[in-house]
């Protein structure tokens, strides 16, 4: 297993549970996997998928989210492809085609394409040997993002009762991991739970006050680094991306009453890092599978704390550090509550309330937030000082007086800059222009080529050649072949000039260092000099002392005096 994960992933090992998960699949039973954004749930089925002998079927909920993880999947050597509204009948035909012919192993496609009975009919007459639901937690009304349409997917267990299932989510109460089992009908399943401990990100809450300022700062701190900001109202949206560009910052708005083509290109500049500023309502979150946002601000709390870890859980997902920042006021229930009056089901209105108040208690409360955020998800967090968070590092949280909130501090910093520390940052950026070229050229978002993680790792190891440059993290023979020797040419180009500027550094360094001892070291010879040269050497006068008193160096007065035939 290893050798494929590092061959189409550039990986040398697993991380916790994917192992055991990957078994589980090939033994093909059932499973509901439960792991962290950016904990590695998608290895778990793409690893079977490449060992099984037929076709993986993948549920994906959003369009963006199939076309970037397909692309992902292609640059690793891997076939696959999506069906979805996106395509004509004749491209969509042409792919039912070729999964006949057995050249596609994964299919990503959306729940509605399952009410579809010619859709069914065609997988009626497909080897099927996995099925995987991604953002399983949609098929829950219990969830955060529920969506009737993942309703459809019960059909699965009927239509293929052999074939086994992987459900997958990054957040589950206990309530939607029991929906989840159920309504999925899954057959004797094993539950994997991995940590949903991100230690990577700084999780601060504070006070909504001079908001704008405030985000101003972060983006300014984290200039050029990807950034989400995450506002209540379309209103919101438009106005705070407007003030950010006014401000000189490359920002855009996403939300639901723009053109579907315009949030699509807002989007895909996001992605493509076009542009690293995106201000949007919370329907942006599940279809970003960006892996380097360095930054994700709330500029009004979320409506429940698993929905607040989904939103920040865009942040970091490669595992560098990432800093969320919730901006708060109790003035912004009365916003969430005008929205919960349009709910008529009893049950479900006081089950959103109950999720409503748990936020409030979180965002004003002096515990630790990760220890908070943990706990509601069902997993205990023994430790007494995370470092990740305002509280633990000298905060003392939001403090509630006659229904006004302010921030009570001890100096926290908000943020911190991301730096590449330890290494050549002149490096990293030239290699960051080559992977956005190369992007360009695939149009293709440029973590596609590299993570960020990959970039850092060739700055500090500087692989010289393609067996070196093969044991860079997500480096797989694929990337090898499509990628290894333009990387390769910038990392020994440059590593070729800084030697260069290193020996000349050097030799300044050293001139420097010699002339604080004879300042006259490497200046001109001047007739004077040479006068006084003879003189002191017809008086017997020592080569050193000559030296000395000229206020040069040794070999330099030996060489003046060779030139006068004088030694």
């Amino acid at each position: 297993m290893e050798l494929l994960l590092k061959k189409h992933f550039g990986y040398d090992k697993f991380r916790p549970l994917q192992l055991d998960i990957i078994n589980r699949v090939l033994q093909k039973k059932d499973s509901l996997v439960l792991m962290p954004t950016g904990g590695g749930k998608s290895i778990c089925y793409q690893i079977p998928a490449i060992q099984l002998e037929g076709l993986t079927i993948v549920v994906s909920p959003l369009i963006s989210l199939m076309k970037d993880q397909v692309d992902n999947l292609k640059a690793n050597g891997i076939k696959a492809e999506f069906i979805n509204s996106t395509l004509s009948y004749s491209e969509i035909e042409e792919i039912k085609e070729r999964i006949k012919q057995n050249d596609v192993k994964i299919l990503y496609v959306a729940p509605e394409r399952l009410a579809l009975e010619k859709f069914k009919r065609f997988l009626l007459t497909l080897n099927i040997s996995l099925i995987a639901i991604d953002e399983a937690h949609c098929i829950s009304e219990w969830g955060h993002d529920f969506r009737k349409d993942y309703g459809n997917l019960k059909l699965f267990k009927t239509l293929f009762p052999e074939t086994p299932i992987i459900a997958l989510t990054a957040t589950a109460t206990l309530k939607v991991r029991e929906d989840i089992l159920k309504q999925l009908a899954l057959v004797n399943p094993q539950t994997f739970i991995s940590s949903f401990d991100r230690e990577n990100l700084n999780i601060i809450v504070t006070e909504k006050k001079k908001t704008f300022n405030k985000i101003l700062g972060l983006v300014k701190k984290h200039q050029g680094e990807p950034t989400i900001i995450y506002c209540f109202s379309r209103k919101d949206t438009m106005k705070v991306a407007k003030q950010l560009r006014e401000g000189g910052f490359n920002a855009l708005p996403y939300h639901a009453g723009l053109s579907s083509e315009l949030r699509q290109k807002n989007q895909d500049l996001f992605i493509k890092d076009e542009v690293n500023i995106i201000v949007a309502t919370i329907a942006f979150g599940m279809g970003i599978d960006k892996p380097d946002v360095r930054l994700v601000i709330h500029h009004t709390f979320s409506k429940s704390l698993e929905g607040y870890y989904q939103e920040i859980g865009r942040a970091g997902r490669d595992g560098l550090s990432s800093d969320c920042v919730l901006f708060y006021s109790r003035g912004d229930i009365i916003k969430h509550k005008f929205f919960l009056k349009n709910i008529y089901n009893p049950l479900m209105k006081s089950t959103a309330l109950n999720k409503l108040n748990r936020m409030m208690s979180f965002c004003e409360s002096s515990l630790c937030r990760r220890k908070s955020i943990l706990e509601y998800l069902g997993e205990s967090y023994s430790g007494n000082n995370c470092n990740g968070c305002d509280i633990c590092k000298g905060g003392l949280g939001i403090k509630v007086v006659s229904g006004v909130s302010e921030v009570v501090s001890k100096g926290r910093t908000v943020s911190k800059k991301i730096v590449v520390s330890g290494v050549d940052t002149g490096l990293f950026q030239k290699l960051r222009a080559l992977r956005l070229k190369i992007a360009r050229r695939k149009n293709c978002p440029p973590y596609i080529v590299f993570g960020d993680v990959s970039l850092r790792e060739m700055v500090s190891y500087l692989p010289k050649n393609n067996a070196e440059f093969l044991q860079i993290k997500g480096v797989g023979h694929n990337k090898l072949s499509d990628y290894g020797e333009a990387f390769l040419d910038v990392i020994n180009d440059h590593t070729t000039e800084s030697e260069k500027v290193n020996i000349k550094t050097d030799y300044h360094k050293r001139i420097e260092q010699i002339q604080e001892t004879s300042p006259n070291a490497y200046a001109s010879w001047g007739v004077d000099d040479d006068d006084r040269l003879r003189r002191l050497f017809e008086l017997s006068v020592s080569v050193d002392e000559i030296a000395r008193i000229l206020k040069r160096q040794p070999g330099a007065i030996r060489s003046r005096l060779r030139k006068f035939g004088l030694e």
